[in-house]
């Protein structure tokens, strides 16, 4: 009964963010510029007007592919489709450049460097790079765990939360745990969906293969040690008291009116 009185001040997400100062505000406007990670997949198509120049770049289509995805055939619409594996040691093996390293760059410095080297051969081309397998994970408590795959390599802890479903009502606003793959090291982080700088967390926008992890509160976790067996219990002896106290008012109801 007095929790159910409280204000839901755990609930609430950004609490106080029309008091922050423009300071605050201006370390809020972060970008994010994602890089290429040991495992990423990429999409790699060189075009040029000149198509016999590209020819020696473009090879027949293969990829690898992920668990449960189909093969990539050669039709229409995945002809030019092309996909490349990040070794463990941050390389591609490319048609003709060979071996190139792209780890931990951005997108762009690949596109820049690969340009480059193309160059030398095809001075007219233009090379595309998307990273293809940016998927992220959500556990916990939240409506709709699950992996999901982006289309898109920006993405912030709200916008996976939003896909989730939300947070459940017991789940702990304040105590999101994320883990993430440094190449090969593991980073931890606590991100607190109630305090409004969050969206100047180094951690607010996500990189591919994050793990997320949404705590229950400590409500929740007190309730977790009775079993459901201690439940019927204690629902039982909630009825039973409940029958004694009303018996006990009949019997002191009639009392009274004896003595008068």
């Amino acid at each position: 009964m007095f929790s159910s009185c409280r204000t839901p001040k755990d609930i609430s997400y950004f609490q106080g963010i029309e008091d922050i100062t423009e300071e605050q505000r201006a370390a809020m406007n972060q970008k994010y510029i994602p890089r290429i990670c040991i495992d990423d997949v990429l999409i790699i198509y060189v075009t040029s007007p000149d198509k016999e120049t590209t020819m020696q770049f473009s090879p027949p289509p293969y990829g690898y592919y992920l668990p449960g995805e189909s093969a990539i055939g050669i039709s229409a619409t995945t002809q030019n489709l092309f996909t490349y594996l990040v070794d463990e040691e941050g390389y591609i093996n490319f048609p003709v450049l060979g071996r190139i390293h792209v780890a931990d760059k951005t997108v762009n410095e690949t596109i820049r460097m690969m340009e480059e080297l193309v160059h030398k051969s095809a001075p007219e081309a233009v090379v595309s790079v998307q990273i293809s397998n940016f998927k992220v994970s959500i556990i916990g408590e939240v409506r709709s765990p699950n992996t999901y795959t982006i289309k898109t390599p920006r993405l912030s802890i709200l916008d996976l939360v939003a896909m989730a479903g939300d947070l459940t009502i017991v789940g702990d606003r304040k105590n999101i745990r994320l883990v993430r793959d440094n190449n090969g090291d593991k980073i931890h982080a606590t991100l607190d969906l109630t305090d409004p700088a969050i969206f100047a967390s180094p951690y607010y926008y996500l990189q591919q293969n994050d793990i997320v992890y949404v705590l229950p509160n400590e409500a929740q976790k007190r309730n977790s040690k009775y079993s459901n067996t201690d439940n019927v219990k204690i629902s039982m002896f909630s009825v039973i008291l409940s029958s004694l106290s009303v018996i006990t008012s009949v019997i002191l109801s009639i009392r009274d009116q004896n003595l008068r």
